[in-house]
């Protein structure tokens, strides 16, 4: 007796302290899966946050791309242009406030050396109604050269006069880009630090468009050097342009590091070609304008690229992990781990003791006969309540179904059809005057005309109209559907006309039928399909007879396969019968019939449609 106890004893502190173990790796698992889980969502709504910085950073520098190409077109577009006029235009941008981090905008006027003295004595003229009589310009840096490329319009007004005459073309680099710009009528977007203008971290960049003369041919390279008038420009500074767009993130300590890979030179002067140079850093100052970047296990990063008009750029996105959590998410792992704990001490409690109950189980066969038959009743009565609730699941399905098609179209619908009117109009409006608007209006058109075919089709995948007009109608489209979908000849035969029906009777009839004709196109290989629909003395029977292959042995039982039993249960609880068989010639029937007069009421009353469809959403 003392050994037998002794060895339960021993089994049951083995039993502890194994349960203990797989406990502890369970909770473990939980914690690690939850945490990885957490840091998985936070990275993502991180990587979204940059994704979206980075597109607004591209739709601000296409705002001062648009702005250069219009200020080169309204150059371009005037045979006498003097330094009020451009001063009037400039002041009309109202760049403070639409441009706030455009700095300055400035003409280069291209004047070869036979011309240099005529152009030099008409700029001073001009620049003596700004500065006062007696001002004093000349070409900066002096020398005699073949051809200049002088700043001759300046705005906002500098107060230095220094800043008109300088010359361009004397940087070897930046002169060979603007003469390339100029044989090939493109934009030209400098690398190169603005040396007079930046400093450490407040870098200034710039952009320049070429400008031709009016009226000039520019279909080659040699007309367009003919035309060659000179380089227009803007100077935009970079931490105004990027610190409203990091103001928008709604990250706390999120870090930007902006880098030009192309090449270029920086602000010494020194050419940067195979290294980057970093135009912009969030954390940086004057003193440390390009502190390290952060890394570790505590912190995100990610690295997207850019295209600055033709040049390579990239931004370092950088943020602590803890800045993107949640109090929640510190302690949810530690919960999720508590609980896989708890649960698997008790799962492991509960499965040791049905274990050690088994052999007085045995024991006690006899003593549960009575038990089992109790069982077995309280079996059937489970049974009879999971199909009423079957019924119930059925009808909120549907309900749902319907309400989810009636707000789609009353909804979405109008919306769309809104959308399209105006989209019309558009179209209408831009006929003959903005053919390029009207082309993209109609392709509007066409995407809206789309989109509305998808709603219908997803309203009557979800639930037909069609039904509110009747279980007749509703079968004659569903099988013309049929048909036209699959190809398969289809025959309908139905005696009756409209037949009164319960909105829950007529839905269960039409997903039989919809469920029996996916049968055939997936399993039948049938050419020919009949469908009858019979009214007889207050029953309604449904059949649909194909000339496929049939049912193979033990179909109906297949493992997986639930159609058959899905209409098996949604006519028993209508209160009817259900018969499938194979014909002797090939081809498969499916019977079914229910009462519609006298029939089982649905398992809630219309009453309770709203408050059952509100507990389920």
């Amino acid at each position: 007796m003392a050994t037998t106890l002794r060895d339960a004893f021993s089994v049951t502190r083995f039993s502890f302290w194994a349960g203990a173990l797989l406990s502890s790796l369970v909770s473990s698992l939980l914690y690690i899966v939850t945490a990885h889980s957490i840091e998985g969502d936070a990275e993502a709504r991180f990587v979204n946050h940059a994704k979206h910085a980075q597109s607004v950073i591209s739709v601000r520098l296409k705002s001062y791309t648009d702005l250069l190409r219009a200020a080169g077109s309204m150059l371009q577009s005037t045979d006498i242009m003097t330094h009020r006029r451009f001063h009037e235009f400039v002041r009309g941008l109202e760049l403070p406030r639409n441009y706030p981090a455009v700095d300055s905008m400035n003409f280069a006027a291209y004047v070869r050396e036979a011309d240099r003295l005529a152009f030099m004595d008409d700029l001073r003229e001009e620049m003596q109604g700004h500065f006062g009589k007696g001002v004093q310009m000349d070409i900066s840096p002096p020398g005699i050269r073949p051809d200049y490329l002088l700043i001759a319009y300046f705005e906002p007004d500098p107060k230095n006069p220094a800043l008109y005459g300088i010359d361009l073309a004397m940087n070897r680099y930046f002169s060979k880009q603007l003469m390339d710009a100029r044989d090939n009528g493109t934009l030209y977007a400098a690398g190169t630090p603005i040396l007079p203008l930046s400093s450490p971290n407040n870098i200034y960049l710039g952009m320049r468009t070429p400008v031709y003369h009016f009226g000039l041919p520019l279909d080659t390279v040699e007309e367009r050097r003919a035309a060659y008038v000179g380089s227009l420009g803007i100077a935009f500074n970079m931490p105004k342009l990027l610190h409203g767009v990091i103001d928008e993130i709604p990250i706390s300590g999120m870090r930007m590091t902006l880098y030009d890979i192309g090449p270029g030179t920086d602000t010494h002067g020194r050419d940067t070609s195979g290294r980057a140079l970093a135009l912009f850093d969030s954390r940086g100052s004057a003193s440390d304008p390009a502190p390290a970047l952060d890394s570790g296990d505590d912190v995100f990063t990610t690295t997207l690229p850019l295209n600055f008009n033709g040049r390579p750029w990239k931004t370092v996105y950088s943020v602590r992990k803890s800045a993107l959590y949640t109090e929640f998410d510190s302690y949810y792992p530690k919960l999720m781990m508590a609980f896989g704990f708890l649960g698997s001490i008790l799962l492991y409690a509960l499965l040791h003791t049905l274990t050690s109950s088994r052999r007085a189980a045995l024991a006690l066969a006899q003593e549960m006969t009575s038990e089992l038959r109790e069982s077995q009743s309280k079996l059937q009565l489970s049974h009879q309540k999971l199909r009423r609730l079957a019924d119930h699941a059925y009808q909120i399905k549907e309900m749902e179904r319907k309400r989810i098609a009636r707000e789609i179209h009353d909804d979405l619908g109008q919306s769309l059809l809104a959308l399209r009117i105006e989209a019309e109009l558009l179209a209408g409006r831009t006929r003959g005057t903005h053919s390029h608007l009207h082309k993209r209006a109609r392709a509007t058109l066409l995407q809206i005309d789309t989109t509305i075919k998808s709603v219908r089709q997803i309203i009557n995948d979800l639930r037909p109209t069609v039904l509110d007009l009747g279980l007749s109608a509703a079968v004659e489209w569903q099988v013309n559907q049929f048909q036209r979908r699959t190809g398969i000849q289809c025959e309908i035969q139905d005696d009756h006309g409209e037949i009164a029906l319960a909105d829950h009777c007529a839905t269960a009839f039409f997903r039989i039928l919809q469920e029996s004709l996916t049968n055939i196109v997936r399993h039948a290989n049938a050419t020919r399909v009949k469908v009858e629909l019979r009214l007889n003395g207050g029953w309604l029977s449904l059949t649909v007879r194909d000339n496929g292959c049939g049912l193979p042995p033990g179909g109906r039982n297949k493992y997986g396969s639930f159609g058959l039993v899905g209409i098996e249960e949604r006519i028993v609880i209508l209160g009817g019968t259900c018969a499938v068989f194979s014909e002797p010639d090939g081809g498969t029937t499916v019977m079914v019939s229910a009462p519609v007069i006298g029939g089982p009421e649905p398992a809630f009353s219309q009453q309770q449609e709203h408050s059952s469809g509100s507990a389920v959403i």
